[in-house]
């Protein structure tokens, strides 16, 4: 039985970062960080690296080890001597000269390395991700850009808040350092953030310059930079024109910022947000394989936390994605996908996540309108959402409105320019072409779509249609072919049950490109 001062040790070295070379172990958040970047190490070796540490000013024997790492369990010495060729290969010190951890036979390790302790005083961070906007800095000094810098800041905020899984922090938090030197490293201890937000803006002539970084509160390392050069005028366009933009590139430096993490952590450490963060990383490759990988966080995820919505949302959308393109059966999909879908609107109904996945459910059962108006919905909960834009622009061309599909294909582009999601972004473009007629512009789509996710195997039909209707029919009968070996149980038959064109007419107008790459 742990005594009130064993606690409140093992407390205060909880709120301990061991620092050495260019390495930052963190108790805290059981994190090992090399420079900027997020080491993964299995709980073991976090342990045995961290005893090593704390115990520096001596030999630590054998015994020791297995007692505290083992908790006294019996193990070859084959165990023990890969944990630490792990432990030293996370620190970088694997070469035969020892300079961090030195093996002394017949004795132990000792760690040798200098080390420094910072204390951790910083608010706990919450169970999901965090980011404080900074007041954007007037480098021009003049007055008049004053008021539009802080409106810049003020509006990131309200857009940022409109994604569900970030907390924001407060806006006068944040403001609290307007005209202080920033430290950001300090600033997110202060504020208990994991990213800061920070900017700028100058002006020069008629024109304005704004600047945006996000970057990492823990290691002060860049997630994403950009800048926005814009002619003056109407001042109110202009700044809501550059939050949202700047709200909707963030979102997915975010996201992939946050599955970086999730990746790099054991599982058995794995809260909520870190098995969908992690779950988002392999589903953005759009790949069966990946598919898998992604499906098994999520199915965790509400298992064990089952009032959370981004993974019900998520979860949903995943698997009637997946019935779309042929990685699972429709059965194994659509049902059981409708009712995660429910199950997160009814936890949380601003979710955007759970309308996509409920629009995408009603599009596959062919609902139209209460598809169109379901991708609308989160459109409306998040108008900077990239993802949002390209959802409703992929209903809309299934229901071939292509103007409207390509409005808001373009508009996700505009929004999320190197979004790891443009493969979804352009095949949705690709199918409002189609469904117009525009073979040529449906494959050339359709092609920049399978460079970036080869995978993409709704791409990968949709380019077969295109190329025949547009009269390269040797070109679709050999690329036929690839379709087939990725879906053998590709017939006409399986596509009108499962491809969700919206009307008879649109669906015998892509059977009919099939039929003439050859597919019976």
């Amino acid at each position: 039985m742990l005594t009130w001062w064993s606690r409140r040790s093992r407390q205060a070295e909880r709120d301990l970062r061991y620092l050495f070379e260019d390495c930052a172990l963190d108790m805290e958040l059981r994190e090992l960080r090399r420079g900027p970047l997020l080491v993964a190490v299995e709980p073991q070796v976090f342990d045995l690296l961290a005893h090593l540490i704390r115990h520096r000013e001596r030999i630590v024997s054998k015994d020791d080890l297995m007692a505290t790492i083992w908790q006294g369990r019996i193990v070859s010495e084959s165990a023990l001597f890969n944990r630490v060729n792990a432990a030293r290969k996370a620190i970088g010190d694997s070469g035969e000269r020892q300079r961090l951890i030195k093996t002394l036979p017949r004795k132990g390790l000792r760690f040798v390395g200098e080390v420094h302790e910072e204390a951790i005083d910083a608010l706990p961070l919450p169970d999901r991700p965090s980011i404080a906007v900074l007041p954007f800095a007037n480098a021009s000094g003049d007055p008049g850009e004053e008021y539009f810098a802080d409106g810049i800041s003020e509006d990131l905020v309200t857009g940022l808040a409109r994604i569900r899984w970030l907390f924001v922090i407060a806006r006068n938090s944040a403001f609290a350092y307007k005209h202080r030197a920033t430290d950001v490293k300090r600033i997110s201890r202060e504020l208990g953030v994991r990213y800061v937000l920070e900017g700028s803006v100058r002006r020069a002539g008629d024109r304005l310059r704004i600047t945006a970084q996000l970057i990492d509160g823990a290691t002060g390392g860049h997630h994403w930079a950009e800048r926005y050069d814009r002619e003056l005028g109407d001042m109110f366009a202009m700044q809501d024109d550059i939050t949202r933009s700047v709200a909707a590139a963030i979102e997915p430096r975010l996201l992939a910022a946050e599955g970086v993490r999730a990746m790099a952590r054991s599982q058995e450490h794995l809260g909520a947000w870190d098995l969908v963060a992690r779950a988002q990383t392999h589903f953005w490759r759009l790949t069966r394989a990946d598919y898998e990988a992604a499906v098994k966080p999520l199915q965790q995820a509400v298992r064990f936390y089952p009032d959370y919505a981004p993974a019900h949302g998520r979860l949903g959308f995943c698997l009637v994605f997946a019935a779309h393109m042929g990685w699972i059966a429709a059965a194994q999909g659509m049902r059981p996908g409708h009712r995660h879908a429910t199950r997160a609107i009814a936890l949380d109904d601003c979710d955007p996540w759970g309308h996509i996945a409920l629009a995408y459910w009603a599009m596959m059962e062919r609902r139209t309108e209460e598809s169109l108006q379901a991708f609308k919905q989160a459109v409306t909960l998040n108008p900077s959402s990239a993802a949002a834009h390209s959802h409703l622009s992929r209903g809309y061309a299934f229901a071939g409105r292509d103007r409207e599909a390509i409005e808001h294909g373009k508009e996700a582009i505009r929004l999320s320019p190197l979004d790891p999601e443009m493969a979804l972004f352009l095949g949705a473009i690709a199918v409002a072409h189609y469904t117009a007629g525009r073979h040529a512009e449906a494959a050339h789509y359709t092609a920049e779509a399978l460079r970036l996710r080869p995978g993409f195997q709704g791409a990968q039909r949709l380019h077969c249609a295109s190329l025949a209707q547009a009269g390269r029919l040797e070109e679709a009968r050999a690329y036929l072919a690839v379709v087939r070996r990725d879906q053998p149980n590709l017939s006409i038959e399986w596509v009108r049950a499962n491809v969700p064109y919206q009307t008879q007419a649109l669906m015998d107008r892509f059977v009919d490109g099939l039929r003439k790459a050859g597919l019976s």
